[in-house]
């Protein structure tokens, strides 16, 4: 079963932060040569997603416990599906119960609402990004969910792309510099192939922005005309995302006015988890 080297770390702390030295409700109650079999369930239905990793948290505190995925990651499933199933140690299945849970309904909350979304843009050239408003230390996890949810990520952090956002230009303009000066001092720095982004607010920054040579330019909390406009002045000289006051009852509207991505935050801030719960369905003491 693959792994991903990068969910290591989280497993380890996540476990940490739950064990710390001992099960002890297992330990007094689970006798140690105790073996079981237990799955995953979805108790709504949901988009599967970081099974693989659910999988790889039993077999980190049970390195012999055999993990059967059952759907495909991505795949949409009705409730009372059955997701993975795994057999071990049954101290081991009980102490990584939780752990495992957690991930996999993160993951797979953020999927399903991403998948919506994704959804409600259909038949458009609107490509759903995600942001940068992540759980601390759970960053590479939702954003995985994201994907596997058919979304795009946008920068991982601040050291993949460049992102010229208001702040900035409020600490240039008070320099005197302007939008060219900013584009041009991040071209300067990062050379060609890191993509440079430049967020605005209005429809003549915009188009200065693409006249500097932005290779894409956020248009952030802009009403549907300003943004058809804005999209109109670019005029294809730089990729065009819509930002700001993103939600489900408005996304198709945004998608139309023909910007090439919509940036939503409520992916990974305000996706419920989904409803998983994991059952022991045989022991042998």
């Amino acid at each position: 079963m693959h792994t991903f080297p990068w969910a290591a770390e989280l497993i380890t702390r996540a476990l940490h932060e739950d064990l710390g030295h001992a099960d002890i409700t297992a330990a007094a109650l689970v006798p140690a040569t105790a073996r079981a079999t237990a799955e995953i369930i979805a108790r709504q239905a949901t988009v599967a997603a970081a099974l693989p990793i659910a999988a790889q948290v039993f077999t980190t505190v049970d390195p012999q416990a055999v993990c059967q995925l059952l759907v495909d990651e991505g795949t949409r499933v009705a409730a009372d599906t059955v997701l993975l199933r795994v057999s071990g140690s049954a101290r081991a299945l009980l102490s990584a119960e939780r752990v495992a849970l957690n991930i996999a309904q993160r993951a797979c909350g953020i999927a399903e609402l991403t998948a919506t979304f994704v959804a409600a843009v259909a038949h458009t050239r609107a490509t759903i990004l995600d942001t940068r408003k992540t759980t601390p230390g759970l960053r590479m996890l939702e954003k995985y969910a994201v994907r596997t949810g058919g979304g795009t990520n946008h920068r991982f952090g601040l050291y993949d792309a460049v992102l010229i956002k208001d702040n900035h230009l409020a600490f240039l303009a008070s320099t005197g510099a302007t939008i060219a000066d900013a584009i041009q001092r991040a071209r300067q720095y990062v050379g060609p192939l890191v993509i440079i982004e430049i967020e605005v607010e209005t429809v003549e920054d915009a188009q200065r922005a693409a006249e500097a040579g932005a290779d894409m330019i956020m248009l952030d909390n802009m009403t549907l005309a300003a943004l058809r406009c804005a999209v109109t002045a670019i005029a294809g000289r730089a990729r065009v995302e819509a930002s700001g006051g993103v939600s489900l009852s408005t996304v198709r509207a945004i998608a139309e006015t023909g910007v090439d991505y919509i940036s939503v935050g409520a992916l990974t801030h305000s996706a419920r988890a989904a409803d998983l719960s994991l059952d022991l369905v045989a022991t042998i003491r």
